[in-house]
């Protein structure tokens, strides 16, 4: 019969560790080299069936404890390292094996000191919005560019004056009588000697976009819907005729890192690429004359129903402003993608993210609009219209990217949109978040507030399982 061999070099080393022993005094016992206890503790070779029982016997080893797993500490250090904070760390999940085998505490430590990390990090994020909430200054805390980035852009208003004239000035050069995406390649090809190349998917399998500055060609994935790629050579053909103008704007947002200002510059990059196909005085206009149908409107200037929406939300020039939207947009786990608003995203009057909005609702309907009155626990109404956003085409086999986007307004204002309807009905009582909501008896209900203390009794069982007193 063939021996099963076992590799559980680190387990035997503990072992002799916990008893003081020399490779040789063990080697001995064990009646092998201690060249070959060497390799066995190494894991560069296996323990058969002789030397576990041999070992059993001597030291009175349990078997199981060389033959166990460490499948459960695997999985929470792959968890760990899959976080954005420290995801391509690690080229593999051999090192992580490695860690499960050879130093079991420390992968035990090093697990509870992730979940510490990751429930302070919800803690002070509650305290930080409940803190706003009240009218008091933010805590301070140690940001990751990315999340410095869009603090900084939803604390301010959606508009960029600077950027806003010099995309219209922009448009006014592009050749007349053509879309948008025809003559920015005009553009492209006669002014800066690049010429726009659409690549299949298998040449291309995971870019949406590239500029080969060798060949002075720009690629766009054929993934991509028609507005999007013509986004994509907005954003191209801005970067190269706006980027002082985009600069003097990254200057006043006074970012504390090149790496913030690096991600800062490719967000206003966007920005300006979405004013450049949406002239202001030619969008505001037909905003207002369609009340602000977001369907129409997207038709009209060929662009997507998530462009659309955003360039609602920057229509703030003073002394010609639109309604004051504001928008959240979310993937189908829920997580925040982005939120802006044409004043500054309202976190305290609004909050975003409790379960009840029509936003998690839009999964259930793709490619419908929805469209509803909601109401704070402080009486604050809101008119909210909900959709779905596809990704980009995929492959048999692939798994389509879905997102969800919610435009909201103060609901006093509904009557100027087409959706104005939705304010004729009850309104959806909602709240900022489950942990900062003392709404009783919700059904759903996610998590307790932080406010008040857990309401547990075994003679009673409320609606939710995180009932409070």
């Amino acid at each position: 019969m063939a021996e099963r061999k076992i590799f559980a070099g680190p387990k035997v080393r503990r072992i002799r560790n916990a008893l003081a022993l020399t490779q040789t005094a063990m080697a001995e016992a064990l009646e092998i080299s201690p060249s070959y206890l060497n390799l066995i503790e190494r894991n560069q070779r296996p323990l058969t069936v002789q030397l576990l029982l041999k070992l059993a016997s001597v030291y009175r080893v349990d078997l199981e404890e060389l033959r166990g797993q460490t499948g459960g500490s695997l999985d929470q250090l792959k968890e760990i390292f899959a976080d954005p904070l420290l995801s391509g760390e690690l080229p593999g999940d051999q090192e992580l094996v490695e860690v499960a085998e050879a130093a079991p505490n420390a992968a035990s430590g090093m697990i509870k000191l992730y979940r510490a990390y990751r429930e302070q990090a919800a803690r002070l994020s509650d305290l930080t919005a409940l803190m706003a909430a009240e009218g008091h200054a933010p805590v301070a805390d140690g940001r990751l560019p990315l999340d410095e980035v869009r603090e900084t852009l939803e604390r301010r208003s959606g508009y960029f004056g600077r950027i806003e004239t010099a995309a219209e000035a922009f448009a006014a050069t592009l050749p007349g009588g053509l879309d948008l995406a025809a003559g920015l390649k005009d553009w492209l090809r006669s002014e800066r000697g690049i010429a726009v190349r659409v690549l299949p998917v298998h040449v291309m399998p995971d870019l949406r976009r590239r500029f080969d500055r060798h060949s002075m060609r720009l690629f766009i994935s054929e993934r991509l819907s028609a507005a999007d790629r013509a986004h994509e050579m907005a954003v191209e053909a801005v970067t190269l005729a706006l980027l002082p103008t985009i600069d003097a704007e990254l200057d006043d947002l006074q970012l504390s890192s090149a790496e913030a200002r690096r991600i800062a510059r490719f967000e206003l990059a966007r920005i300006a690429a979405l004013a450049l196909a949406m002239p202001y005085e030619a969008f505001l206009s037909a905003a207002k004359a369609t009340r602000y149908d977001i369907d129409i409107l997207r038709a009209r200037f060929g662009v997507s129903f998530g462009h659309a929406a955003a360039r609602l939300a920057m229509l703030q020039r003073p002394g010609a402003a639109a309604i004051p939207f504001f928008l959240i947009e979310i993937d189908a786990a829920g997580h925040r993608l982005r939120r802006a608003g044409a004043q500054g995203f309202p976190q305290a009057r609004f909050g975003g993210g409790c379960p009840k909005l029509n936003i998690h609702a839009a999964f259930l309907q793709p490619g419908q609009i929805l469209a509803e009155t909601v109401v704070m626990p402080d009486g604050a109404s809101f008119l909210t219209v909900a959709r779905t956003l596809e990704g980009p085409s995929v492959e048999f086999g692939e798994r389509l990217r879905r997102t969800a986007i919610l435009i909201g307004c103060d609901a006093a204002l509904g009557e100027a949109l087409v959706y104005g309807q939705a304010t004729a009905l009850d309104p959806i009582e909602i709240g900022p978040a489950c942990r900062l909501c003392e709404r009783r008896g919700c059904l759903s209900r996610a998590e307790p507030p932080v406010t008040r203390p857990l309401g547990l009794d075994e003679m009673v069982a409320g609606l939710s399982a995180f009932d409070f007193q």
